[in-house]
C-alpha cells in the first residue's frame, strides 16, 4: 500500500468513498454527516487530503487533515468497503500522527459523530482520549486528542 497526496483527479473517488462509508448513518443522524458535504475539491487543492492505493494504483482510503496552531486536526478518514477490515484506515491515522510530529505538534484532535457508535470505541483503542461533546452546526460530536509528547 502507497500513501500520497491526493490530486485533482482523485475528487470522484474521495467522493464516492465518502458518500458510501457515511450513507448508513443519514437515518440515524437525520441528514448527511458533514463528511459526505465536504469541499473536497477545496481541500485538496489546499494538500489537506492523502489516499491510500494499492501496489496496482487502485484507490482504496482516503483521510483529511491539517495543522493547526498547536495539534492536527484529523477532519475524516474513510475506506472503500472492498479494503474495510485490513488497517488501512490505521494506517492513514499514523501517516497523520507522523506528519504532525515532524512538524512539531503536540497533539492530534478531532471529533466524530455521536451516531457513528463504532468509532467511539475506534478511538480510544488507538490512544485517543475523550475530551468533550457539544452540539456544533446541529450536529452531535464527541471530541477526542491523541498527545503526541
Amino acid at each position: 500500500m502507497k500513501i500520497r497526496p491526493a490530486m485533482p483527479d482523485d475528487v470522484s473517488a474521495v467522493l464516492a468513498c465518502a458518500e458510501k462509508a457515511y450513507a448508513p448513518y443519514i437515518a440515524a443522524i437525520g441528514r448527511k454527516p458533514a463528511p459526505m458535504v465536504a469541499d473536497f475539491e477545496t481541500q485538496i487543492g489546499a494538500g489537506q487530503v492523502h489516499v491510500a492505493e494499492d501496489e496496482t494504483g487502485s484507490f482504496l482510503a482516503f483521510i483529511v487533515y491539517s495543522p493547526r496552531a498547536d495539534h492536527m486536526f484529523l477532519e475524516n478518514v474513510a475506506v472503500v468497503s472492498a479494503a474495510a477490515g485490513r488497517g488501512i484506515g490505521r494506517a492513514l491515522i499514523s501517516h497523520c500522527e507522523a506528519e504532525a510530529r515532524s512538524l512539531g505538534l503536540s497533539a492530534i484532535r478531532l471529533y466524530t459523530n455521536e451516531k457513528m457508535t463504532a468509532n467511539l470505541s475506534i478511538y480510544p483503542k488507538l490512544g485517543y482520549t475523550e475530551i468533550g461533546r457539544q452540539t456544533e452546526d446541529g450536529f452531535d460530536r464527541v471530541y477526542f486528542e491523541k498527545s503526541l509528547l
